[in-house]
């Protein structure tokens, strides 16, 4: 008998995050939706589990550690572990500002998305890495950004360029350090995605931003590790 997988995707209740939990659970994977608004999250969960679909409801804050602890211990629930994580929550709060540069973004701004955007997938990670450790199986997957690539990087929106600029680097240290075990860890760029963050005008679906993510998140034993991908291709960091 195949035995049965757990993700927790954090940011799961819209979007790229929804649709991430949608093509996982339809793989037969227990996918943990992780909010911070249960009302949304149960209302997300609602057309899924009209479908069949096993897409439990955690109640997560990924700037709090009290919060991520509690929920990392829910989402583990009857299987007592959690085999996929995919670090999706992030913020974009420069679209509030009529100038989007290093000169006038407020700091604290800048401050905000760091937690969401890079800090909290960190304490992530280190929630959910000892149970990796322990059952010997683990796949991390952080949505990253084109917008954080070194090798193309411009002006505009400097705190989130910032921010995943920082959780490429995050994943580049941790597949690093995991290299001779079985947990992979990589960053996905699902484009620019018709979504509340990406905006009407992006010309790609959810579906099309969730793919990459969703291969990554299912990798097989000799799949890549520390890589950064777009519709299943590398791209440069």
């Amino acid at each position: 008998m195949a035995e049965t997988r757990v993700a927790l995707v954090t940011g799961g209740n819209r979007g790229i995050g929804l649709e991430i939990v949608r093509q996982l659970a339809r793989l037969g994977i227990v996918t943990v939706i992780g909010t911070r608004d249960m009302e949304k999250g149960l209302a997300a969960a609602e057309p899924l589990s009209a479908e069949g679909l096993v897409t439990p409801v955690v109640e997560l804050d990924v700037t709090d550690i009290v919060s991520i602890r509690a929920a990392v211990a829910q989402a583990m629930g009857p299987f007592g572990r959690i085999d996929i994580l995919v670090n999706n929550a992030g913020i974009l709060l420069e679209r509030e500002l009529a100038s989007q540069s290093v000169a006038s973004i407020p700091i604290e701004m800048i401050e905000r998305t760091l937690a969401t955007n890079a800090v909290g997938p960190a304490r992530l990670i280190q929630a959910v890495l000892p149970m990796m450790r322990e059952q010997g199986y683990g796949r991390i997957v952080n949505m990253s950004s084109g917008l954080g690539q070194l090798s193309e990087m411009g002006a505009g929106y400097p705190g989130y360029r910032m921010s995943k600029a920082a959780l490429n680097a995050l994943t580049r240290t941790t597949a690093a350090e995991l290299a001779e075990t079985p947990i992979k860890v990589n960053a996905a760029c699902p484009g620019w995605v018709k979504t509340d963050m990406g905006g009407p005008d992006a010309p790609r679906t959810a579906a099309e931003g969730a793919d990459t993510a969703v291969w990554l998140a299912t990798l097989p034993d000799n799949g890549p590790t520390g890589g950064f991908f777009r519709d299943r291709k590398p791209i440069a960091w």
